[in-house]
């Protein structure tokens, strides 16, 4: 269970950062060398998912693997996968929607909320998105994962003011699913709607996400977890309700492309409220969004990780790309099958990690 542990709803870490740029033309996708790879996932059980890649707006490339290993599993184009903290991204872009609506600023205090928390005359909204409050994980409890069931929002708050903060705010950068626990619950104060409301409206209407939706409200057919033990067997997975903000939502490869494209398409978002999202150069972490360094190309996004499920969504400013990938099972690590994914995206003829 410490394993897993260390896994709750962190995403990669993030070396570097990009600026926005008008696209560029960029290779040609490696359709063959994908599929070929994804063949050898597959037949070798190396994992179970959805890829999805996106140039300029459209897709080019589409692709579930391992699936048909499951026994007894039913499922279509729309069955989703839970994104895990790929969650936060959305969660930070409804924060600056209602700084756009100047409902919310970046310099106010988490104290006009929850005054009762540690730190809360000193945390700004700015510091919960940017992971520089000093708050923690409140879904380890005693080095345990014990959000596997459902349990009270109370007490998940007495669990972030028994974990206080480790540092002052602004003075580090660690990542925090507590802020990200309590920013859902400004925004949920402040707009007057629950978080899966403003999901709905705000972000899967606009965008057309048919199959994007917060625990909050009954969800679309969603894959399971699995873990492989001489075949792929279900696992339990964290109880996603006591996630919501923090890593909730459920949706495809294909939805999470359309929704960082519309990002930055400006499509829900303006450019000015875009760009404090995005990391400072030399940054890992932005407010909402982390810099995914691949060689000489830099992507924008998010990713996630819960015990049986993961995804990344990133985004190349420089020429327009997007890549989303999806499992709810795994032997590859996720950042490596990920790199894998982006050299064959620009034709390289990179090596197929192996299974560990």
């Amino acid at each position: 269970m410490k394993r897993l542990a260390a896994l709750l709803l962190l995403p990669a870490l993030l070396l570097a950062g990009a600026a926005c740029a008008a696209p560029a033309a960029p290779p040609a996708v490696h359709s063959e060398r994908l599929d070929a790879f994804l063949d050898q996932v597959e037949d070798s059980n190396a994992g179970i998912g959805s890829v999805s890649i996106f140039r300029n707006g459209r897709e080019v490339y589409a692709r579930r693997f391992g699936q048909k290993q499951l026994t007894g599993v039913s499922y279509n184009a729309d069955t989703t996968y839970q994104i895990a903290s790929v969650t936060k991204m959305v969660t930070a872009i409804l924060a600056f929607k209602l700084i756009e609506e100047g409902r919310l600023s970046l310099d106010d205090r988490l104290s006009k909320w929850l005054p009762d928390i540690p730190s809360a005359q000193a945390i700004t909204i700015a510091n919960l998105l940017e992971h520089t409050s000093g708050l923690g994980n409140f879904a380890i409890k005693d080095g345990t994962v014990w959000v596997v069931d459902r349990v009270s929002e109370q007490a998940i708050l007495d669990e972030i003011r028994k974990q206080g903060v480790s540092f002052a705010p602004g003075q580090d950068t660690v990542y925090s699913n507590s802020g990200y626990l309590l920013l859902r619950m400004i925004l949920e104060k402040q707009s007057g709607h629950t978080y899966a409301e403003r999901v709905a409206q705000d972000i899967a209407a606009p965008l057309g996400l048919r199959n994007f939706v917060s625990a909050g409200i009954p969800q679309p057919d969603t894959f399971l977890s699995y873990a492989y033990k001489g075949g792929w067997a279900a696992i339990k997975d964290i109880d996603y309700s006591n996630v919501v903000g923090v890593g909730d939502i459920a949706g495809t490869p294909h939805d999470l492309n359309l929704l960082i494209t519309g990002l930055f398409q400006q499509k829900i978002l303006r450019q000015a409220s875009l760009q404090q999202m995005i990391p400072s150069p030399g940054k890992g972490w932005g407010r909402g969004l982390a810099a995914f360094p691949y060689g000489e190309r830099h992507f924008l996004g998010h990713g996630g990780d819960v015990p049986g499920s993961h995804s990344r969504v990133i985004y190349n400013p420089d020429d327009g790309t997007a890549i989303a990938y999806s499992t709810n099972g795994e032997r590859i690590p996720t950042n490596d099958f990920l790199a894998t994914i982006v050299g064959l995206a620009y034709g390289e003829d990179v090596a197929f990690p192996v299974v560990k």
